[in-house]
């Protein structure tokens, strides 16, 4: 079959018709037109990138109201990445913001040609997404959950509809599929035009052939561009450079990391069929064959993610314009013949032209945006893998609300480029990331799946120990982490491959974990969090960090405090925990992934004075995590002093001894509410502390844990979790931790007026716990996060967190619940006597199960849970 269709290839390596949908229009130069337009010599922002994404940033900005920009391409508009883009805007995205870029994307280029007059190409012709398995299916099922709440129209089908819909389609090994009738496609070349056309009329001004070679920066912020026709004085610069992003960023005086890398992406244009197909014909997306395809010129575009891509461009930049790289038959057979076997009419069908042209891929398969941590006004918007069309329109408007207002609109953390470090911008480190991340876009995505590639970044020193001891490991801002401790005689190969949306194979360890969590003792290594030291030579220290901090940290040395650093709407910045190590002294501990985003932070709002001292210590410790009733017993044995609550009360820190090792931080907490505590050591007593928690701990059954055992001890307590219960719009009061926030203190704070304007209006949403009552643990499909909440059968909002609960043999689900007005869906004030009246169900991939809500901790079923086992215990003893 593939014989016959090679047989029938015009090895055409250029086409005319290709050409003139690609490049046929420019917006300022051409050969016949005079020189260009001198550069000014300032403005208020300069973009770099005149494809789709520079210039949707372009036409944002200029929407808000700013008209000072410029924007410099270094060869043509569009003549990048985007001159090759698929041009397929869809909708079928797994994480929610992505999903929400998508679908304003779509909503904008549908009205781009009325507005500008450039025709874009814009074609509505729906998306179908094929399934193979039922896993499939079921991904897919919960993806139409999240596109139904947003009213984006969807419907799961049978195989013989997808065959009405799109008769070319091979169904005969199909179990479903997910039609999006919306989806659209369109040309992204002129889609950039038609963006660029109404910036200009918008003031922006345009220079194409214009490279830059570096970005100027004084005392960290940005001043001005340097490029080949001369130098601009600038306060903000927007890096959309795709391909080059990496190294433009590495260009500056002060260098700003980026991490992507270019991998070669391929796919094949054919004739026209002999019946020519309709315009507004289904793309089709196939992932389990890594393959899609889509209506062009009567005929077909397709390509895939193979499993084997090939990274490009490790050096330099050494091309104006991306050309169409050497075509490669052999590297792309596999989604050929997947093709064929798809649609197998085709196989007769002339090939005008395999395209192989360059796309960025990130290290996670989440695009790049935001703010540098340490460049301020230097913008991101990079990295897009090979999803530029679809989340163009909808990235270039958030960027441009976080210049204009900032912060954007909706929670970009997911996509922000201070999730990344710079040790994540290894050019090898990349290189390997993005050989797993390419054919990754088509896998199936099951819970808590792990990078295989670029692992063993940051361990701790006890990470051979532990891995000696059975530990499985997940990874997190390149941190190795202990998921749960593989006990000897079990499986190891099966736990490490089981991949499922059902009960995991991990359950029972994971119990034991919890169980013993609950009744002796653990250690938990949590060396990953992130840990800063905040002094100063007088009381500064205190001052500036009871402004930036909303919970009072004037304390006496020794108490910890459980506090939050607000932003100007009273949402959350970083979720942390500070103890106070002497007057002029504070020990900041936060989540693993706020390293550099918390640095930046504070840094920003700092005062420039050297009278404070802000370190990042988080490589000096190893924290470990001592938790349950026997943890008393283990650390009074090694200190030789009383760790009883008397003596050692609750939220308490000192530096002692443990062992043989001196200066111990020891904290009495353990971040999931059951008793223990932290114990940060220097890393050089690492190995003797945990040494001697495991030798003197054997009597009261010690025993290693990880952080899924420690997932549902803080869930089932109900314990937020910045990153996935709290972020940048999720304030104190919405959460039930007013108790956490000084507003009756009298002091200022950031925030503090946009929460005191919320006590007083009432808050409109309104964090919730659910205990699944109907759900069947071993037969049902699990929730995992971003599940649909509805009560009384209306949608109000979507789960953040969810786990097992070991203690009430249930799942128990968090999220916040709003209440929408019916006739204007504006949020109005949600009571507790609004959640608690309701009866609510949780939507698992398109199934619904009753849900018990309430907007405490289930302490008292947790009381009869124990008094019901001390009953069942004596009663034992008693036969």
């Amino acid at each position: 079959m593939f014989l016959r269709l090679l047989s029938d290839v015009q090895w055409r390596t250029a086409s005319r018709s290709w050409r003139s949908t690609s490049s046929s229009r420019h917006v300022t130069t051409s050969a016949a037109e005079p020189p260009p337009v001198s550069l000014p010599a300032q403005a208020q922002v300069v973009i770099c990138g005149g494809g789709i994404v520079g210039t949707s940033v372009a036409y944002h900005l200029s929407k808000l109201g700013w008209r000072d920009i410029v924007l410099l391409e270094q060869g043509r508009l569009a003549a990048g990445s985007t001159r090759f883009c698929a041009g397929i805007v869809s909708t079928v995205r797994h994480l929610s913001i992505e999903l929400k870029m998508a679908d304003y994307s779509n909503k904008l280029y549908q009205q781009l040609e009325q507005e500008t007059g450039i025709k874009t190409g814009y074609v509505k012709t729906g998306s179908i997404s094929l399934a193979q398995t039922q896993d499939r299916l079921i991904s897919l099922k919960r993806i139409a959950s999240r596109l139904s709440v947003m009213g984006i129209p969807c419907e799961i089908m049978a195989p013989k509809q997808v065959a009405q819909l799109h008769p070319l389609i091979n169904i005969h090994d199909l179990v479903g599929a997910m039609y999006v009738p919306e989806d659209a496609v369109v040309s992204s070349v002129d889609v950039s035009l038609a963006l660029a056309n109404a910036a200009s009329r918008n003031g922006v001004q345009i220079h194409e052939q214009t490279s830059i070679s570096h970005v100027m920066v004084q005392k960290g912020c940005v001043t001005g561009v340097e490029t080949d026709r001369g130098q601009i004085e600038c306060q903000y610069f927007v890096n959309c450079a795709g391909q080059w992003a990496y190294e433009l960023g590495l260009s500056n005086e002060e260098p700003v990391s980026i991490p992507l890398h270019g991998c070669e992406h391929f796919y094949l244009l054919t004739r026209a069929l002999k019946k020519p197909l309709e315009s507004n014909t289904p793309t089709i997306v196939d992932p389990d064959g890594r393959i899609y395809i889509r209506s062009w010129q009567g005929g077909i575009l397709s390509g895939g993610f193979e499993k084997n891509p090939k990274p490009i461009f490790t050096e330099g930049r050494n091309q104006l314009e991306i050309q169409n790289l050497h075509e490669d038959w052999d590297h792309f057979e596999p989604l050929l013949s997947s093709l064929l076997r798809r649609m197998p009419g085709l196989e007769a069908l002339e090939i005008m032209q395999l395209v192989n042209c360059p796309e960025s891929f990130t290290p996670d398969m989440r695009c790049i945006l935001g703010e540098s941590p340490t460049v301020q006004g230097y913008f991101v918007l990079a990295g897009m893998n090979s999803a530029g069309t679809s989340f163009g329109g909808g990235a270039g408007r958030y960027l441009a609300e976080w210049m204009v207002n900032g912060c954007p609109s909706e929670n970009v953390w997911p996509l922000d480029l201070k999730r990344f470090g710079a040790l994540q911008s290894s050019r090898t480190f990349l290189r390997h990331r993005v050989m797993e991340v390419m054919p990754l876009i088509y896998d199936l995505k099951v819970p808590r799946w792990d990078f295989q590639t670029g692992r063993q970044l940051r361990t701790s020193p006890l990470y051979d120990r532990l891995d000696a001891q059975g530990a499985r490991w997940m990874e997190k801002h390149g941190f190795e982490r202990p998921k749960y401790f593989v006990p000897p005689g079990k499986d190891l190969l099966s736990l490490d491959q089981s991949k499922t949306f059902y009960k995991p194979d991990w359950f029972d360890i994971v119990g034991s974990e919890v169980k013993c969590c609950k009744e002796a003792v653990c250690v938990i290594d949590m060396s990953s969090f992130t840990k800063f030291e905040i002094s100063s030579t007088g009381d500064q220290a205190l001052e500036v960090l009871q402004y930036l901090f909303s919970n009072d940290l004037d304390v006496p040395v020794g108490h910890i405090v459980h506090t939050g650093m607000l932003n100007e709407v009273g949402g959350y910045e970083n979720d942390c925990s500070i103890a106070r190590l002497n007057k002029r002294s504070f020990f900041m501990i936060s989540p693993t992934d706020q390293q550099v985003h918390c640095w930046a932070w504070l840094k920003k709002h700092m005062p420039n004075d050297s009278n404070l001292l802000l370190e990042d210590v988080t490589w000096k410790y190893t924290a470990l995590n001592l938790i349950g009733p026997r943890a008393v017993d283990v650390l009074s044995e090694l200190s030789y002093v009383p760790m009883t609550p008397e003596h050692f009360p609750s939220l308490f820190c000192k530096e002692m001894s443990v062992g043989y090792a001196n200066g111990i931080r020891v904290m009495s907490m353990t971040h999931t509410g059951e008793p223990g505590f932290m114990l940060y050591i220097p890393i050089e007593y690492a190995l003797h502390v945990y040494n001697e928690l495991m030798s003197v701990g054997q009597k009261y059954g010690i025993r290693n844990a990880g952080y899924y055992a420690l997932r549902s001890l803080r869930i089932e307590k109900f314990f937020a979790f910045w990153g996935q219960d709290l972020d940048t719009f999720t304030t104190p009061l919405e959460c039930g931790r007013e108790f956490r926030v000084k507003l009756d203190k009298g002091t200022d704070f950031i925030g503090r007026d946009a929460l005191m304007q919320q006590k007083q209006d009432g808050v409109c949403k309104r964090f919730t716990m659910f205990i699944l009552e109907d759900h069947d643990t071993d037969l049902d499909l699990w929730p995992w996060w971003g599940e649909p909440i509805y009560r009384n059968g209306h949608y109000v909002g979507e789960t953040t967190s969810s786990a097992y609960s070991y203690t009430l043999e249930r799942h128990v689900c968090l999220g916040f619940v709003q209440n929408l007005d019916e006739e204007t869906r504006e949020a109005v004030v949600v009571t507790p006597d609004f959640i608690n009246r309701g009866e609510y169900e949780i939507d698992i991939a398109g199934q619904r199960f009753q849900a018990k809500a309430k907007l405490y901790p289930f302490s008292s079923l947790f009381t009869q849970r124990r008094r019901k086992d001390e009953m069942e215990l004596s009663g034992y003893h008693g036969k």
